[in-house]
């Protein structure tokens, strides 16, 4: 890569792979776990989630992943956001990130949606005087101004949804990560959702988005990656790439 391609990477892959060990039969509880690996009856196999994936993503693009259920997509996310360390190779990002990877994710559902606010803005780096500052924005964009006081747990996934992206975009990040958060939720605050990225897009801000609808893929994205059983198979324009991903589903 020239430099001035490494100067305009935001997320830089190469050759990444992700492999978890996973149990051969089912155990009952962390005890029988425990004496199963102390008595070394316990086997594992092993299941390769992302296999020698390698690309970049550059500064501005808005940048989409595809893919079967399963083929890796959310555990590339994952290694994007820094919640993963590849077991081979490395991913570098260059600057602020902002993800929305796992719906729920950094929350209580014990605390209220008001408490909720502050305990994930500050698992997202924000101070609580920025939060003070910042609270009646991330309320107003949710729209859920009568349920702050109202336990997180007695939420719909479309109002985590709505808090949990009105939290992540208060800020404008250089790296903004979304994963299927746009399909959940009613379609006035899908669109809404839409237009506050475009917003962020126009003023620089870098996004990555997993979505199983690729229409939405087609209509925000300039580049797109097709993940299939955790190896890369097609990369480069959204169209094409959306297009080629749909004749392989038919």
């Amino acid at each position: 890569m020239s430099e001035t391609s490494q100067q305009n990477a935001v997320v830089q892959v190469d050759h990444v792979s992700m492999v978890f060990n996973i149990a051969n039969e089912k155990v009952q509880s962390l005890k029988e776990y425990f004496i199963k690996i102390a008595r070394r009856e316990l086997m594992f196999k092993e299941f390769t989630a992302v296999d020698d994936a390698s690309f970049t993503v550059n500064r501005g693009d808005v940048f989409g992943l595809v893919g079967t259920n399963g083929s890796g997509k959310s555990t590339m996310l994952k290694i994007i956001a820094g919640v993963l360390e590849p077991s081979k190779g490395t991913c570098t990002v260059n600057g602020t990130i902002s993800p929305l990877i796992e719906l729920g994710a950094g929350f209580d559902p014990e605390l209220t949606a008001r408490e909720n606010i502050y305990l994930n803005g500050a698992l997202l780096g924000h101070s609580k005087k920025f939060l003070d500052e910042h609270i009646k924005d991330i309320i107003d964009f949710a729209e859920l101004h009568d349920f702050m006081e109202m336990p997180l747990k007695n939420y719909s996934s479309g109002m985590v949804a709505r808090i949990a992206f009105a939290i992540a975009t208060v800020t404008e990040p250089d790296l903004l990560i979304v994963d299927e958060v746009l399909s959940v939720g009613d379609f006035l605050f899908q669109q809404k959702c839409e237009n506050r990225i475009n917003d962020m897009i126009e003023r620089g801000t870098t996004v990555l988005i997993v979505s199983h609808d690729t229409s939405q893929i087609e209509r925000l994205c300039n580049r797109a990656l097709w993940i299939e059983k955790s190896k890369l198979k097609m990369l480069g324009d959204a169209k094409e790439v959306c297009a080629a991903y749909r004749e392989y589903e038919r």
